[in-house]
């Protein structure tokens, strides 16, 4: 059942209205959907502020944001490298001394289809370590500033949560054995959105409504994901693919994370993105969400494991 709550097209950047004032930060933001977020922000008067790996893309990134939308466009860039825990704390302590508010927390950064495994200098799998561990250590050190902004959480998920196993190998979750591409990055994703909706639960029981938890997906999208950690064939395929209506551009990717992030009235246990064929193009709205993605027992586990792995306790208590 297609959603129609924005109406035929779905929803649109259209529907912003003035942003002055607001700050947005937004993790791998100098290319793709990240990128194309920070325009359509800026062209409203957001203030936005960078997560990147790389200084020299972002430097290139601001230079044609300023191009576009002029010299005083609010936009910045910290450098952090998802992968390196150190990293990740001293961009969450430069954002706490630097951004006095944040109305949203775009997760958007990942790595995709990495060929073969790979271990991050904490000993954790690439992509589990980047797109997950790396993220919900980003998003523990931030919570309080989000929290005293009355900000969003937004988490950009991946129709791979489908794919591989759609639950986590808690017995060898750096897949020791048996690693597959495609499997370990549907894991990784699947943790991502576990760990939303697990942070759901438990800013509900400890009573802490003034962060809201949204997750969403680009759909099928021209972005450099794939092409940049892929194996040849993955990238061959995506190549080709991009001649095919099932995949769209990169700012039509970047549709359901300014949503989450703006747009009143959302859903928090959902899954928002394109709801045309196989969900992977089409309008932005509520897409099907699957119950393997918020399985309590499986959720709280990879919550436990998680803050053991970063070294970071969340400070969220149940309320009676």
């Amino acid at each position: 059942m297609a959603d129609t709550t924005f109406g035929p097209k779905g929803w649109t950047p259209e529907r912003l209205d003035d942003q002055s004032g607001k700050t947005y930060i937004i993790t791998g933001a100098n290319a793709g959907a990240g990128f194309q977020a920070a325009r359509i922000l800026l062209k409203k008067n957001a203030k936005v502020v960078m997560l990147n790996r790389s200084a020299e893309k972002s430097g290139a990134a601001i230079a044609d944001l300023k191009q576009e939308f002029g010299a005083n466009a609010d936009v910045s860039f910290i450098r952090m490298d998802l992968a390196v825990l150190d990293s990740v704390r001293e961009a969450a302590e430069e954002v706490l001394k630097t951004v006095p508010r944040v109305d949203a927390l775009i997760n958007n950064a990942a790595i995709a289809q990495v060929p073969t495994r790979k271990l991050t200098v904490d000993g954790f799998e690439s992509q589990l370590g980047t797109n997950h561990y790396g993220h919900f250590l980003l998003n523990g050190l931030l919570f309080d500033r989000i929290a005293e902004s009355k900000g969003r959480i937004v988490v950009v998920a991946s129709l791979g949560y489908n794919m591989g196993l759609k639950t986590i190998k808690f017995d060898d979750m750096n897949w020791d054995e048996g690693y597959g591409a495609n499997a370990a990055y549907s894991q990784s994703k699947l943790a991502q959105m576990m760990f939303a909706y697990e942070l759901q639960d438990r800013l509900a029981a400890a009573k802490r409504n003034e962060v809201e938890v949204y997750v969403c997906h680009p759909g099928s999208s021209a972005t450099s994901l794939i092409t940049t950690s892929g194996s040849w064939f993955m990238r061959a395929m995506f190549h080709i693919m991009t001649k095919t209506p099932l995949v769209q551009t990169a700012e039509q990717g970047s549709y359901p994370e300014v949503m989450c992030a703006t747009e009143d009235g959302l859903e928090q246990r959902a899954l928002y993105g394109p709801t045309g064929r196989l969900e992977v193009v089409g309008p932005v709205g509520k897409g099907t969400l699957n119950a393997h993605a918020h399985d309590k027992t499986v959720m709280t586990r990879l919550w436990e494991v998680s803050e053991k792995a970063v070294g970071f306790e969340w400070k969220l208590r149940p309320v009676d």
